[in-house]
C-alpha cells in the first residue's frame, strides 16, 4: 500500500491546493483511515480560506489535526468519513468518523475515530460535526418542556439545532431565515418556517445562527421578558453593533455564548467529547438530516469548489466531498 497520501491546503487566502503528503506507519494504539468522504463547515471553512481567522483566536480556532499555521498555509477540516484499513481488530474495516482536514488517507490515534452506526449511511455521517455543536448548544440552552424557541439563521448550524429541537416535546419551534428558500429545508427537517418580520414573538429562548448584525438584532425583539439568547454565530474579525438601549435592560434579556469546543458546563462532570459525539452520530438515523447536504464533489475539485463556496457563486449547506467511488458513500 502506498504510504503518501494528498491533503487539501490553504496556501495564501483566497487560495487552495492539493499537495503531496507522506503517512508514517501506524504504532499499535493508531489507525490509518481511507477517506469515504468529508464535508465543509462552509462558515468556519470561508472564514479560513480568507485569512479571517484573527490572531487573537489562532489557538482556539486551531483543528485537531490541524496542520500549519493561520492565516497559512495551513491544512484545516474537522468533518472527516473514512474506513479504517490497519488497526486494531476492534476498528478494522470499520466505518468511523474523525474530526480530520480533507485528506485521502491519514494516521491518527485510535481514540480520535468513533464508529459510525449502522444505522447511518457514511454520506450522512459527515453531518456529526453539525450536529455535535447542536447537541452542545442545546445542553448550554437547556429547553423546557413547552418552551417557545425560535432558531434564527438557517445555515447548516442553525438547521442541525432547528432539526434537533423539532423532536423535543411540546415545544414550539420555528426557523427563521432571510432568505425565503430556506423553507425548504425546514419543510424537510419538520420544522415551521418564517422570514424574519413574521416571526412568532414572545420567546422563552432564541439560538441565533445568522452571523449577522439584523440576525442578532431581531433575536432579541423575539424574545419575552427575561428571555435568553443563546449565540452560535462566529463572526471572526468582523465587529458586531449590538442593541443593549431601549427596553433591553428593563425586560431582563440574556445573551449568552455557546461554542463546542468544550463539553457544556452543564454536563462536563457526565459527559466526554466521545460521548458528544457518539449522541450526534444517533442522531443521524434520521433521514431527515439529508436535507443539510446541498452538493457535492470530487476531492481533486475542492481548490476550485471551495473558493465558489466561500463567495456565495455555489450556495451550501453542507458540501459533500467525495473521494474515489459514489458507491462507497452508502
Amino acid at each position: 500500500m502506498s504510504r503518501v497520501a494528498h491533503a487539501f491546503w490553504v496556501s495564501s487566502p483566497g487560495r487552495g491546493e492539493i499537495r503531496e503528503v507522506a503517512l508514517p506507519r501506524p504504532r499499535d494504539d493508531e489507525v490509518l483511515v481511507r477517506a469515504v468522504c468529508s464535508g465543509v463547515s462552509r462558515g468556519t471553512e470561508s472564514l479560513v480560506l480568507r485569512g479571517g481567522v484573527p490572531a487573537s483566536q489562532y489557538g482556539a480556532m486551531r483543528a485537531p489535526f490541524q496542520d500549519g499555521e493561520f492565516p497559512g498555509p495551513v491544512k484545516y477540516g474537522y468533518l472527516s468519513v473514512g474506513v479504517v484499513e490497519e488497526g486494531p481488530a476492534a476498528l478494522l474495516g470499520r466505518t468511523v468518523f474523525c474530526l480530520h482536514p480533507h485528506q485521502t488517507r491519514y494516521v491518527v490515534p485510535a481514540s480520535a475515530v468513533i464508529p459510525v452506526p449502522d444505522t447511518v449511511p457514511a454520506r450522512r455521517a459527515v453531518l456529526a460535526g453539525t450536529v455535535e455543536t447542536a447537541v452542545n448548544a442545546l445542553w448550554d440552552a437547556a429547553p423546557l418542556v413547552g418552551d417557545r424557541i425560535a432558531v434564527v439563521g438557517a445555515g447548516m448550524v442553525g438547521c442541525g439545532v432547528a432539526a434537533v429541537l423539532a423532536r423535543y416535546p411540546a415545544v414550539r419551534v420555528q426557523l427563521v431565515d432571510a432568505d425565503p428558500q430556506r423553507a425548504g429545508t425546514a419543510r424537510a427537517l419538520g420544522v415551521p418556517f418564517a422570514l424574519p418580520a413574521d416571526a412568532l414573538g414572545d420567546c422563552d429562548l432564541v439560538v441565533h445562527a445568522s452571523a449577522t448584525e439584523a440576525g442578532l438584532a431581531r433575536s432579541l425583539e423575539l424574545l419575552a421578558p427575561e428571555g435568553t439568547v443563546i449565540e452560535l454565530s462566529w463572526y471572526g474579525d468582523r465587529p458586531v453593533s449590538l442593541p443593549l438601549g431601549e427596553a433591553f435592560h428593563s425586560r431582563r434579556l440574556t445573551v449568552r455564548s455557546s461554542q463546542v469546543g468544550a463539553v457544556s458546563p452543564t454536563v462536563r462532570g457526565r459527559r466526554t467529547h466521545a460521548d458528544r459525539l457518539a449522541l450526534a452520530l444517533e442522531l443521524l438515523a434520521d433521514p431527515a438530516f439529508d436535507a443539510l447536504i446541498t452538493g457535492e464533489s470530487a476531492f481533486e475539485d475542492l481548490p476550485q469548489v471551495l473558493p465558489r463556496i466561500a463567495s456565495g457563486e455555489l450556495p451550501a449547506l453542507c458540501h459533500r466531498i467525495r473521494y474515489g467511488d459514489a458507491a462507497a458513500l452508502g
